[in-house]
């Protein structure tokens, strides 16, 4: 299945920031476990699989249930973090695990029935690459079964943010328009494809920065100034998004691609 295993070298800031969550990802991993349980429910039930890849594994949580759902086939956790991948290791060694990027995975070409990728691949600046690449290693009638994240999440952030500067503090997702042309023209078959709106609520602007802190997800790839965020700026942005409370507190919105492609 591997055609070769090169670790990776951290100078990818995502990848640290995700290492250095690898500790407290599991406890703070609460909409992340929530919507990777849908997408496994999304797996075809009938499908044959003797090789999966958990793509964009983290701490290896759904790698565990892969393997317990197929228990007869060989599996593998591929990830560009090795922090997140030594954590796995330790904690849940029903795979093997990789350090490698989803846009150039060292596999054998039509080696894997299976490549299942939750919440993973809106890291990729390339997704027409992780497309291309899913449709060389997949099997005739292989899956490919991901989420990922599309634009409209964490607008509530991003509009208070905008109270305080005009620094991008938000990573630009990608439209779900973008999802929809890319998958129709990967030459895979699209057998489902969505966007679904979820909300999360929190007590305090404090509390979601540490959420996103624990998860890895803080890092913003592109323009932002490096300074950290003044006692006055972070007053501002905490301000501005009190205006946005509800009842259960303050919403966090997550635009959810749900998609399903077969290699044919």
């Amino acid at each position: 299945m591997l055609s070769s295993v090169m670790p990776l070298h951290e100078v990818n800031p995502i990848a640290t920031c995700f290492s250095q969550a690898a500790c407290s990802y599991d406890s703070a991993a609460h909409l992340q476990r929530e919507v990777g349980q849908q997408l496994l429910q999304l797996c075809p039930s009938a499908l044959a699989v003797q090789h999966w890849l958990d793509l964009g594994c983290g701490t290896g949580y759904f790698s565990q249930q892969l393997a317990q759902r197929y228990p007869q086939a060989q599996g593998c956790g591929v990830d560009i973090a090795q922090g997140m991948l030594q954590h796995a290791q330790r904690l849940r060694p029903y795979a093997s695990y990789l350090c490698a990027d989803a846009q150039a995975l060292p596999l054998v070409s039509n080696s894997v029935d299976l490549i299942f990728s939750s919440m993973a691949l809106q890291w990729c600046d390339d997704f027409a690459a992780v497309l291309a690449e899913a449709k060389r290693v997949l099997k005739p009638n292989g899956i490919i079964a991901f989420t990922s994240v599309a634009e409209g999440t964490l607008y509530e952030l991003k509009h208070s943010w905008q109270a305080v500067d005009n620094q991008p503090h938000i990573n630009q997702f990608r439209r779900f328009a973008d999802y929809q042309r890319l998958c129709e023209a990967s030459g895979l078959k699209v057998v489902h494809l969505r966007c679904q709106t979820l909300q999360q609520h929190f007590s305090s602007v404090r509390e979601l920065s540490q959420n996103l802190k624990q998860l890895g997800a803080h890092h913003v790839q592109t323009g932002r100034n490096n300074g950290l965020t003044s006692r006055q700026q972070y007053m501002k942005l905490s301000q501005a998004y009190e205006q946005q409370r509800q009842p259960q507190g303050l919403p966090v919105t997550w635009q959810m691609v749900y998609a399903v492609l077969q290699a044919v």
